[in-house]
């Protein structure tokens, strides 16, 4: 597909644009300038053609920030990889040196450079775009990101050289969301698998705010990668920023197959470790525990053994997940991770026809292994079967479906566990009356 990406100064209305054309609410939007810092993607159409969006961080020259820095590359890469670029400047605030700055980068560029005026909400506003004129980028499409006034004629203008496009080709493919706490290493894991500078990397905890996607396809790999936010204690998070950080990483937990939880081997499970893994086990999401910084820990002839055995011990009773030790800033085990990733997900897609169910299960819950007797009553179960779902649900028919105890459940989740091999994928058995 064709693609635009939209960049201006900071606190112009790019996101709010973006969100406008993607019809979606991926990107953040706040008054506070410089809240995007990643690219973000998203897909649009207009008159039957299908193209991408890049939304970009505000573009700042010769501020020496880290993250301005940063930002300027992603920027700069979005200008790369785009067919069209969307200059918006603020109609409120009129021309600012910092839009001059932009405007001089952009003529340099051999690419076609459209310019629109944002924010202008009402007709007494259009008299102040003639400034922009002196931009020498041709004329000012009016637009109010907000309400979507004038962005027809703006997309118009945008995508009159594209040709109709096709279907996203990463629409249904598997989504992996790379989760855990901040600054454990989830982007520098992301630009290293992807061999791209996709997120925006530095020591700061907190740097990635929006959930930032990305398509692998290499080395017999197909996923949708999300980047995602660091996810705090509740009663840390004070900033409205960070909150919507917080639920876009909910959100990509929500929306994911699998989740890697990734942990930072220098500090150990804590807490909000176990609080993710929680929310990942809630959503019935397959889970990888990716143990990073391992290059950081220093180590005996059973330390690999013990630090395992003490992960499984807090997360017990869903233990049976795989655990990987990696450091991805010297690239140990990264693909690793991938190659659990993916046996997870093919996992959690499991179907088990009821004949073999009932001809492999049934023995052992009727013959070897029976629900112990509540009462003097015995509960007889007469049938199995797997219930249609995204994720591995089994209903066992029996007599006295209110005499079954949890650890009962939790037995025969084990033995099919064994059996069909379920690892690192939340499953729910349901007993009920025939």
């Amino acid at each position: 597909m064709n693609i635009i990406a939209i960049v201006g100064r900071p606190n112009v209305g790019k996101s709010t644009l973006f969100n406008r054309l993607t019809e979606s609410r991926n990107a953040i939007v706040d008054e506070t300038a410089g809240v995007t810092r990643d690219r973000q993607y998203g897909h649009s159409d207009w008159n039957g053609k299908r193209f991408s969006v890049i939304d970009t961080g505000g573009y700042v020259m010769g501020g020496d920030d880290e993250f301005e820095v940063e930002i300027r590359k992603q920027v700069s890469l979005a200008i790369d990889e785009a067919d069209v670029i969307l200059f918006l400047v603020d109609a409120r605030e009129g021309l600012t040196p910092m839009d001059e700055d932009v405007a001089e980068m952009l003529r340099k560029c051999p690419k076609p450079v459209v310019l629109a005026a944002n924010k202008v909400d009402n007709s007494a506003q259009m008299d102040s775009l003639a400034e922009f004129y002196s931009l020498g980028l041709g004329e000012p499409y009016p637009i109010a990101g907000v309400t979507g006034s004038g962005t027809g004629d703006l997309l118009d203008a945008l995508v009159k050289d594209f040709d109709s496009g096709e279907d996203d080709p990463t629409d249904g493919l598997p989504r992996i969301a790379v989760v855990g706490r901040p600054n454990v290493g989830k982007s520098s894991f992301i630009n290293m698998i992807t061999g791209e500078h996709r997120s925006v990397v530095t020591p700061i905890a907190g740097t990635t705010r929006d959930s930032v996607y990305s398509h692998y396809n290499l080395f017999g790999f197909d996923f949708n990668f999300v980047d995602t936010a660091g996810l705090r204690r509740k009663a840390k998070v004070s900033e409205d920023l960070e909150f919507y950080s917080v639920m876009r990483s909910i959100r990509a937990i929500e929306a994911s197959d699998v989740c890697i939880l990734m942990l930072d081997a220098s500090q150990g499970l804590e807490q909000q470790d176990l609080n993710i893994f929680s929310l990942i086990q809630r959503n019935h999401k397959g889970v990888v525990i990716v143990v990073n910084k391992w290059d950081l820990v220093q180590k005996e002839t059973n330390t690999h053994r013990d630090y395992e055995r003490l992960i499984k011990e807090r997360i017990a009773p869903f233990d049976d997940v795989p655990i990987v030790f990696t450091s991805v800033i010297n690239k140990q085990r990264i693909f690793k991770v991938l190659e659990t990733a993916k046996q997870v997900y093919e996992a959690r897609s499991r179907r088990i026809s009821t004949a073999e169910l009932n001809d492999t299960l049934l023995p052992i819950v009727k013959e070897q292994n029976p629900p112990p007797s509540v009462k003097g009553k015995w509960v007889k179960v007469k049938y199995i079967t797997q219930l249609p779902t995204a994720y591995p649900q089994f209903v066992f028919f029996c007599n006295l479906p209110q005499y079954v105890r949890d650890p009962y459940k939790r037995f025969v989740e084990n033995r099919m566990r064994e059996l069909w091999d379920f690892h690192g994928v939340p499953m729910t058995i349901y007993f009920r009356a025939k």
